[in-house]
C-alpha cells in the first residue's frame, strides 16, 4: 500500500470513529440534556464544536514547515511546563483536582497539549542523539528527566492515568530508539515501585484498587460504576439493544458519554459494535505503524510512533478500564467520547502523524555528468 493511500485508509479510520462519537455521545446525553438544560442537542452541539476547532487546528498543523516544527520542539515543552505550573496554583478545583483552565464557558486542560509537546520533544532529542542513546548522561537521561518533570507535573494535579501514558510513549521511544535493555529495564523496576507507592499513598486510589479486585464487595460505592459497566454489556449481547434504546444511560452509569462511552456503544451496538470499533482501533495503530517504517527521517518516525502510542494506549487503557481489566482511570475514549481538550488533543495527534508521514526523504544532487570534470 503506497503512503498516500494509507494516509487516506487513516482519515477514513479517523471519520469513523469520529462520526460514531457523535451518535454515542448524542444517544448517551439526550435525556439527561434535556432534562438539565432543556435541549437534547447541549452536549452534542459542544462536541460538534470541540471537532470543528480540533479540524481547524489540525490544517493550521498540516500546513507549518518541517523546519519549524522540529525547531519548536523544546519551546513547545517548556510552554506546556509552565502552564501545568500555572494550572495546579491557578486553575479552579474540581472534584479535588486543579486539571483545567476556565475561559468563560470553556474548560482548557493543559495535560492534554502537554503530552503532544513531550512527544515531539522526545522524537527531537532522539533523532538528535542517536549516536548516543546508549550512554546513560548524554542519552537516556534527558529525555527520562523531561518525562519525569512533566509526568510530575500532572500528577500534581493529580492525573495519574495521564502521566502513565506519559512514562509508557516515552519508554516506547526509548526502546525504539535502542537504548540499553539494563537502562530500559532499571526504569521498568523505578516505574513499578512509584506506581506502588502513588497507589498506596492516596486512599481513594487504594479504594479503586479494591474495587477493581471485588466491585461486590462495596456494590452501591466504589465499585457501583465498573457494575453498572458490566450491566450495560450484558444487555447488549450479541448485536445490542439499538441505538438510543440504552437503559444504562438513564443516570445508572456515571460518565456515561465520557470515560464509559464504549459501555453504552456495547449496550445498544452489542459484541458486533464493540469489535468494529476494536477494529477501527486496530487499524489505526496498524497505519500508524505502517507509515513509521515508510519514512526514512528519524525525527518523523519517532513522531508517528509516539502519536500513534497516545491514541492506542488512551484506547487500550480505556476499553480495558470499562471491561474490569483495569482499575477505574480517567482516561476518555480517543476521537469517541465526549471531552473538548481531550478531543482536540487527539485530533492534533492525528494532524502530527499524516504530517510526519508525507515527508518526502532527503534527495541528495547527483553530479551532472554530462560535463566534464575539470580540477580546480
Amino acid at each position: 500500500m503506497t503512503d498516500r493511500a494509507l494516509r487516506q485508509v487513516l482519515v477514513l479510520i479517523i471519520a469513523t470513529l469520529i462520526g460514531l462519537g457523535c451518535v454515542a455521545v448524542y444517544s448517551a446525553t439526550a435525556i439527561m440534556a434535556h432534562e438539565t438544560y432543556g435541549s437534547s442537542l447541549h452536549f452534542v452541539m459542544t462536541h460538534l464544536l470541540a471537532i470543528v476547532i480540533g479540524l481547524g487546528l489540525s490544517l493550521a498543523v498540516l500546513a507549518i514547515p518541517y523546519p519549524l516544527l522540529r525547531g519548536s520542539a523544546k519551546w513547545l515543552l517548556l510552554v506546556s511546563v509552565v502552564l501545568l505550573v500555572l494550572v495546579s496554583i491557578f486553575g479552579p478545583e474540581v472534584g479535588g483536582a486543579r486539571r483545567w483552565f476556565r475561559l468563560w464557558h470553556v474548560s482548557v486542560q493543559p495535560s492534554e497539549f502537554a503530552q503532544l509537546a513531550l512527544v515531539i520533544y522526545l522524537a527531537d532529542f532522539l533523532a538528535r542523539k542517536q549516536a548516543v542513546v546508549e550512554q546513560f548522561r548524554a542519552g537516556f537521561l534527558p529525555p527520562v528527566l523531561a518525562t519525569g518533570v512533566t509526568a510530575g507535573l500532572v500528577l500534581l494535579q493529580p492525573d495519574l492515568g495521564t502521566a502513565i501514558v506519559m512514562g509508557a510513549v516515552a519508554m516506547l521511544l526509548l526502546m525504539m530508539a535502542k537504548a540499553r535493555r539494563r537502562h530500559v529495564g532499571l526504569l521498568m523496576v523505578l516505574g513499578a515501585v512509584a506506581l506502588a507507592v502513588l497507589i498506596g499513598a492516596e486512599g481513594y486510589r487504594r479504594r479503586r484498587m479494591l474495587a477493581f479486585l471485588n466491585p461486590w464487595q462495596d456494590p452501591a460505592g466504589v465499585g457501583f460504576q465498573i457494575l453498572q459497566s458490566y450491566l450495560a454489556f450484558a444487555n447488549g449481547g450479541l448485536t445490542g439493544v439499538g441505538i438510543g434504546a440504552s437503559m444504562q444511560k438513564l443516570f445508572y452509569l456515571p460518565g456515561a458519554h465520557t470515560d464509559f462511552i464504549f459501555s453504552i456503544v456495547a449496550e445498544e451496538l452489542g459484541l458486533i459494535g464493540t469489535t468494529a470499533v476494536l477494529a477501527l482501533f486496530a487499524l489505526f495503530v496498524g497505519c500508524g505503524i505502517r507509515m513509521a517504517f515508510n519514512v526514512e527521517d528519524p525525527f518523523n518516525k519517532y513522531l508517528i510512533c509516539g502519536c500513534v502510542g497516545l491514541v492506542g494506549l488512551d484506547a487500550i487503557i480505556n476499553v480495558a478500564v470499562v471491561t474490569g481489566l483495569l482499575p477505574t482511570k480517567g482516561l476518555p475514549m480517543p476521537l469517541v467520547s465526549y471531552g473538548g481538550t481531550a478531543m482536540v488533543s487527539n485530533l492534533l495527534a492525528c494532524a502530527l502523524i499524516l504530517h510526519a508521514s508525507r515527508r518526502p526523504p532527503e534527495v541528495v544532487p547527483l553530479p551532472d555528468l554530462s560535463r566534464p570534470h575539470v580540477q580546480p
